[in-house]
C-alpha cells in the first residue's frame, strides 16, 4: 500500500510509505530541508562531489518522492537528471499529489534500474545514487559484482556512486556490499551513525565510492556537525573483514528491518 502522510510540524512537507515503510520524506516549499538521517548523508556527498552550485549528470536508481531529485535541482541548477523508479503507481501518485518543478531538468522512467543502467552510456554521469527498495527491502538482483559493473562503467572517470544500504548486526549484508562495491570501485569510503558501524543496532549505511580518493577530510566535519552526527570509516578492507565480492549467483536481498525500528521514530 502506498500512502502519503502530512508532516504536522511543517505544513509543506510529507513522507512517503509503502507497505508501513516510510520510503521518502519531502518538502515542497524547501527542497533543501532534508529530513531522513541517511538522506542528509547522501546530501552530503552530493555537495561534495563538485564545486557548489555545478550541474552535475545524476542517475538515481529509485525515485520515491523524488526527495534527492528535487535537492539537486535546488542547490545545482540545470543538472540534468534522470530517475529510474519501477513503481509506476508511485510515479503517478508523485506527479499528481507532489508535483516536482517542471523547469528542473527532472526526467522519471517507470523501469527496472537494473536494465536501465545496463542500456545506458559509458561514461555518462558524474553521480549515481543507488536507493532502491521493495517494500523495506534492496533487491538482489542490485547487489552483485554484476550490477555494479555495470554502475561502474556508466560513471564518468571522476563519478561516484552513491549508495544507501541497510543492514544490521552482525553486518554480513554491508560487508559484502562494501567489498563488492570496491571491487570495482576501489576509493571509497562509509558514513554512518557510530552504533550501526559497530554492528549495535539496524541502520542506513552510506557507501560512497569511485575512482578518485573520496573527500574523507570533508565528509567527516559535516558528518560530525550534523543533525544525526556521524562517522566516516574509510578502512574498508577491515571492515568488509575478507569478504568475497558476491555474484548474481549468490546475491541476496537486503536483511528486513526489525519489526519496530519505524514504529519507534517520529
Amino acid at each position: 500500500m502506498i500512502e502519503l502522510v502530512p508532516d504536522g510540524d511543517r505544513r509543506s512537507a510529507w513522507t512517503l510509505h509503502v507497505d508501513g515503510t516510510p520510503q521518502s520524506h519531502v518538502d515542497l516549499a524547501d527542497p533543501t530541508h532534508l529530513e531522513f538521517e541517511y538522506v542528509r548523508r547522501m546530501a552530503t556527498a552530493i555537495d561534495l562531489a563538485a564545486p557548489a552550485g555545478e550541474p552535475l549528470r545524476v542517475l538515481h536508481l529509485g525515485g520515491g518522492a523524488l526527495t534527492l531529485a528535487r535537492y539537486v535541482a535546488a542547490t545545482r541548477p540545470g543538472s540534468p537528471q534522470r530517475v529510474v523508479e519501477i513503481d509506476g503507481e508511485m510515479v503517478e501518485l508523485i506527479r499528481r499529489s507532489l508535483p516536482w518543478d517542471r523547469k528542473a531538468k527532472i526526467r522519471v522512467r517507470v523501469a527496472d534500474a537494473r536494465e536501465v543502467v545496463t542500456g545506458a552510456t559509458t561514461g555518462g554521469y558524474d553521480l549515481v545514487l543507488l536507493d532502491v527498495f521493495a517494500g523495506a527491502r534492496t533487491p538482489a538482483h542490485l547487489a552483485s559484482l554484476e550490477f555494479f559493473t555495470e554502475v561502474a562503467r556508466v560513471l564518468a572517470p571522476g563519478g561516484r556512486l552513491v549508495a544507501n544500504v541497510a543492514d544490521g548486526p552482525p553486518l554480513k549484508y554491508a560487508r559484502a556490499q562494501v567489498a563488492t562495491i570496491r571491487a570495482v570501485l576501489p576509493e571509497a569510503c562509509l558514513v554512518a551513525d557510530a552504533g550501526v558501524l559497530r554492528g549495535r543496532r539496524f541502520g542506513n549505511l552510506v557507501v560512497v565510492a569511485g575512482r578518485t580518493p573520496p573527500p574523507v577530510a570533508e565528509l567527516t566535519r559535516r558528518a560530525a556537525g550534523d543533525w544525526f552526527p556521524g562517522r566516516v570509516e574509510t578502512d574498508l578492507a577491515r571492515f568488509a573483514s575478507g569478504v568475497p565480492p558476491v555474484t548474481d549467483s549468490s546475491a541476496v536481498a537486503s536483511p528486513k528491518p526489525p519489526l519496530n525500528l519505524f514504529s519507534s521514530r517520529k
